[in-house]
C-alpha cells in the first residue's frame, strides 16, 4: 500500500493528515494483531491482560483496567470470556470482598511464549521496511503523540 497524499486523503481528512495517517495505521496493525490472535482463540485486548498478568500474577480488575490502558466494559467482559474459557481465575480480595483478584491458570500461563512470538512476529513485519533511525524515531515521535492526545484527553473541556 502506497502512502497517501493529499488528493488521496477524503477532502474531510485534509486538514488533518497525520491523524489520518495514525488512524490508518492503528487500523491495519490491529487488524492483523486480531488475526494472529484469534489463531490463538484470543480476542483484541486479551492479550494486553494476560501481558500484564504474565508479570504480575494476582492484579485486581482496577490495576488491570489501569496498566492495560483499555475501557471499563471491555475488561470486564474480556475478564468474564477469559475465565470462561480457562484462562483465569477471578475471586473477591481477603482485605475487601467488592475488588476482585484476577489469577492467571495454567492455560492462561501457557500463552505467555505463544504471544511473546506473536509480538515478535508482529514487531518484524511491522518494521521490515525501516532503518533502526527509523523506528528510534517513530516511536519517540508515537510516545510524544500519544502524551499529547492524553494530557488533552484529561483537561476539562473547554468554551
Amino acid at each position: 500500500m502506497s502512502d497517501p497524499t493529499p488528493s488521496e486523503l477524503p477532502s474531510t481528512a485534509e486538514a488533518g493528515p497525520l491523524s489520518y495517517a495514525i488512524f490508518q495505521l492503528a487500523r491495519a496493525h490491529r487488524a492483523h494483531a486480531a488475526g494472529m490472535l484469534r489463531a490463538m482463540n484470543l480476542h483484541p485486548g486479551q492479550e494486553l491482560l494476560l501481558m500484564q498478568l504474565f508479570d504480575h500474577d494476582g492484579r485486581t480488575q482496577a490495576e488491570l483496567l489501569e496498566r492495560a490502558g483499555l475501557d471499563h466494559s471491555t475488561v470486564s467482559k474480556s475478564l468474564r470470556r477469559m475465565q470462561e474459557a480457562g484462562l483465569l481465575t477471578r475471586e473477591p480480595a481477603s482485605h475487601d470482598r467488592r475488588v476482585m483478584v484476577v489469577h492467571l491458570t495454567d492455560a492462561g500461563r501457557a500463552l505467555q511464549e505463544p504471544i511473546a512470538d506473536m509480538w515478535r512476529t508482529l514487531e518484524q513485519v511491522s518494521v521490515r521496511d525501516l532503518t533502526p533511525d527509523q523506528i528510534h524515531t517513530f516511536t519517540t515521535c508515537a510516545g510524544v503523540i500519544e502524551k499529547s492526545v492524553r494530557d488533552h484527553s484529561r483537561q476539562p473541556p473547554g468554551p
